[in-house]
């Protein structure tokens, strides 16, 4: 089972930067990794190019950190798909965020999400519950179902807020991971198992540190980042730290400006100061 400190990891643009980027979370203290989720652009890439990156995480991480590869797409037919894959490539778990657009009842939701359970059993399954992305949220009531029906059914990341949406996936009887930062420390308090952090995929030893600690010491970190466009200030903050990370990200998602850069810069500067 899954346990402690996850990176919710960038995707890099060159394979010859999983590697090292890998080495660079891995020496920060992580347990592991989340590939292809919100941070990971995931969506944003087609299925065959999803396959390759899940690959390439999984060859990087081995031996290093534990690798679970969120294979939430549009389709039910794409995450079957995606799910089976990452079981065959060696990931050690699966985790599936809800189809966005559509608002889908509860039968949908569980029909979806035992599909995507089944296509990669007995690999440890994962609900990613976002409701913020996905536009609804996955109820309790669905989870007990989908548990009955997935045996490899074991836990969740659960990156809703405010904490009042989030506490009762605690009481769903799963391995609870925390998303938002600011929850760490009371997530874990009252029985989460770990946290899959956007900001770990460029701060692993904040992260791994407030983990250990049950810390909920991350948000005015994470207030910084979320003042410019998130997806691109991370990958300039790993580059800045010295793993040949590519700056470019998947289109919608844009780029720094240079101001934009220089500010970001600045206005991380006291935690960058301490690496």
């Amino acid at each position: 089972m899954l346990r402690g400190a996850f990176a919710a990891a960038l995707t890099p643009s060159r394979e010859d930067a999983y590697a090292p980027y890998a080495d660079f979370l891995a020496a920060g203290g992580l347990d592991g990794i989340l590939a292809l989720g919100t941070t990971g652009e995931g969506m944003l890439f087609s299925v065959p190019e999803r396959k390759r990156v899940a690959e390439l995480f999984v060859d990087a991480a081995r031996g290093k950190l534990q690798v679970a590869v969120n294979a939430g797409a549009q389709t039910t037919a794409d995450t079957v798909t995606l799910a089976a894959h990452a079981a065959e490539a060696g990931a050690d778990a699966v985790a599936v965020i809800s189809p966005p657009y559509f608002p889908l009842d509860d039968e949908s939701i569980l029909a979806h999400h035992v599909a995507a359970a089944l296509a990669c059993a007995p690999t440890p399954y994962y609900v990613y519950e976002f409701a913020r992305a996905s536009g609804y949220a996955v109820s309790p009531a669905v989870l007990g179902r989908l548990r009955e029906r997935a045996p490899n059914l074991v836990g969740m990341k659960v990156s809703d807020t405010p904490y009042e949406a989030f506490e009762p996936y605690l009481n769903v009887g799963l391995d609870v991971f925390v998303g938002p930062e600011a929850f760490i420390g009371r997530g874990m308090a009252a029985g989460a198992v770990g946290a899959v952090s956007a900001l770990a995929s460029a701060f692993p030893e904040h992260v791994a540190r407030a983990v250990r600690e049950r810390s909920d010491e991350l948000a005015p970190l994470r207030d910084a980042v979320e003042r410019f466009p998130r997806h691109a200030s991370l990958k300039r903050v790993v580059a800045r730290r010295g793993v040949p990370m590519p700056a470019d990200v998947r289109a919608p998602l844009r780029q720094l400006a240079a101001e934009e850069e220089r500010a970001l810069f600045d206005a991380l500067a006291p935690w960058l100061d301490e690496q």
